[in-house]
This record gives C-alpha cells, sequence and structure tokens, in this order.
C-alpha cells in the first residue's frame, strides 16, 4: 500500500461513516418504497406485533429502523441522521457508534412491540434517532465541569422532553418507541464510553447500566408475549 492510498484511508476513517451507511441504506430502501409499492417493504420488515410474536420474525426488531412512512417522515428523519448523527460518531468513534445507533433502535421496537396496542404497525429511525441523543446526554452526568458540554445537554436535554411531550399527544407518534430508544442510548453510552475516556466512565457504572440495559429488553419482550397471550 503506497503513501497516496494511505491518506485516502485515514481521510474516509475521519468521515462518520456509519452515518452515511445508514442515511444510504435507508435512502435506498425509500426509494424501492416509491417505486415498488407491491413490495409492501413496510409490511414485511416493520414492527408488527402479531408477526414477530406469533411468527417468530425476529428481524423487525432492527429492519424497522431503515423504513419510513411517506416522504416528510423520511426527510425529518434523514436530516436529523445527517446532522446530529455526523457529530455523535466523531464524539464517540465509529463502532461505538454502530453499537448505540442499532441496539438503541432495538430498544426501541422492542418497547413498542411491548408496549403499544396490539396490531399496530411502526417503524422509523426515531428509534434510533433518540438513542443517539441519550448517548450525547449521558455525557453531561460525567463531563458535569465542562461548561461548553454541560449547555449543549441542557438543549438536547429539552428537546428530548418536548419531543416527547408533543409526541403523547400526536397518535401518528410512535412514543414508545422514542422512550425505549432514548433509555437504550443513556445505557448504551455509559456501557460504552468514550475513546480515550474510559478514566471517567467507572467500570462498576458500566456493568450496572449493562445489566439494566439487559433486563430492560427482557422485560419488554416478556411483556409483548403476555399480551399476544405466548405467556401464562
Amino acid at each position: 500500500m503506497d503513501y497516496q492510498q494511505k491518506r485516502k484511508i485515514q481521510f474516509w476513517l475521519k468521515k462518520p461513516i456509519w452515518t452515511y451507511i445508514f442515511l444510504g441504506v435507508q435512502t435506498i430502501v425509500f426509494v424501492l418504497m416509491y417505486l415498488f409499492p407491491e413490495l409492501k417493504i413496510e409490511s414485511f420488515g416493520g414492527m408488527y406485533g402479531p408477526f414477530f410474536a406469533y411468527y417468530h420474525e425476529w428481524w423487525r426488531l432492527f429492519t424497522p429502523i431503515f423504513i419510513h412512512f411517506g416522504l416528510m417522515h423520511f426527510a425529518v428523519n434523514s436530516v436529523t441522521l445527517y446532522f446530529m448523527g455526523s457529530q455523535i460518531e466523531t464524539i464517540y468513534g465509529h463502532w461505538r457508534f454502530f453499537l448505540i445507533y442499532l441496539l438503541s433502535g432495538i430498544a426501541g421496537n422492542l418497547a413498542s412491540f411491548a408496549m403499544n396496542q396490539v396490531g399496530v404497525l411502526s417503524a422509523g429511525a426515531s428509534t434510533s434517532l433518540f438513542g443517539m441523543f441519550g448517548a450525547f446526554v449521558i455525557l453531561g452526568f460525567h463531563f458535569r465541569n465542562n461548561p461548553a458540554i454541560t449547555q449543549m445537554v441542557r438543549q438536547f436535554s429539552l428537546f428530548i422532553v418536548l419531543s416527547l411531550v408533543f409526541g403523547g399527544f400526536d397518535t401518528s407518534v410512535d412514543i414508545w418507541g422514542h422512550v425505549g430508544g432514548v433509555l437504550g442510548g443513556l445505557l448504551l453510552g455509559n456501557i460504552l464510553g468514550l475513546p480515550e475516556q474510559r478514566g471517567n466512565f467507572s467500570i462498576h457504572q458500566r456493568i450496572i447500566s449493562g445489566m439494566i440495559f439487559i433486563f430492560l429488553l427482557v422485560i419488554c419482550l416478556l411483556v409483548g408475549l403476555k399480551k399476544y397471550g405466548l405467556l401464562v
């Protein structure tokens, strides 16, 4: 590998690669949904409790992250992912951001499965986006002596609270998916920590956060299965 190739690799590694990839995937999915509605991608890949519970379609835990209902839904989530994802991936690094985005999305979809009414079809990147917000907010706890971070965390926290409050009055919003995503992001941010900043993250807090995260996932799964009559 010559010097120029190494420089190109280093250049791209500094970019928010996973943000671009996630954005690209949901764009491709949206275009396919628009051009080929007969594929019924939203029905096959959205979080639909009965099929998840009765037919064991486990892919519905993560495929809803990349599916959107309509242009506005897609556009708002895509713009948010592009601007906020780029910043948060830069802060956490590539592989941590990858885990935060997907696992908080899964947490949000499990919360949706557990708490939404029977037969609700839900999808959208907002479960993962709220997970990103949660992962950023937890930094306010670990870097509470940093005025710049504290100020940004306050703004994010206000945005999250307002979004959840207004979302609670909008029947088209999967509020439980948002709540699950935020909680997942908060815990995952605490578990994974920041590159070269592990001293600011207590190992005990990280272990406890990991246990709580797994516990919440299991509880959501059990509550959902019981709702569909699969547990006594």
